[in-house]
């Protein structure tokens, strides 16, 4: 159980380090330092930032920066036509970036539970239909670099797919 909450920790991390990074032009290095020495389960300014699981974090951060140029391309045919992902909000496009990077490089994380992570991640930051927007956009991507492990599932599409 401990390793769960720190991969979601983990998750977390990423996703505000990828932010920060946009923001402030910092690079990977800088960012992987800053969120293990300064956030990564510290309590500043009241706020809690949970354990996180450091070699996971490291692998997701790293991995979305190194794989861009390949997930961006996954992420626009995923979004509704004229929403291309440099128009999403900058919190947004980090989450949407760290679970295309996770269902297109870690195949020991189930695609459905990357999803729900992620979508759990969006509900940190979004009360409104951004975690909806998530969820469809991951499961978009999933179905399409993991079609087997939704083989057989109704509405996958997927020869399999519908009745038993």
């Amino acid at each position: 159980m401990a390793k769960i909450i720190e991969r979601s920790g983990a998750r977390l991390a990423v996703v505000q380090a990828l932010y920060e990074m946009e923001i402030a032009g910092k690079g990977v290095i800088e960012a992987v330092a800053e969120f293990e020495t300064f956030w990564i389960g510290q309590t500043i300014d009241g706020i809690e930032h949970p354990p996180a699981e450091t070699a996971f974090f490291r692998d997701l951060l790293r991995g979305v920066v190194d794989e861009q140029r390949a997930i961006d391309p996954k992420l626009d045919a995923a979004l509704a036509q004229g929403w291309p992902l440099k128009r999403i909000e900058a919190v947004l496009r980090a989450i949407l970036r760290a679970g295309a990077y996770e269902l297109m490089h870690r195949r020991d994380v189930p695609a459905k539970a990357a999803i729900s992570e992620y979508v759990d991640v969006a509900h940190s930051f979004y009360a409104g239909d951004e975690p909806g927007m998530v969820n469809a956009v991951l499961d978009k991507v999933a179905r399409e670099v993991r079609g087997q492990e939704f083989a057989g599932l109704p509405g996958s599409g997927l020869p399999g797919s519908g009745r038993a």
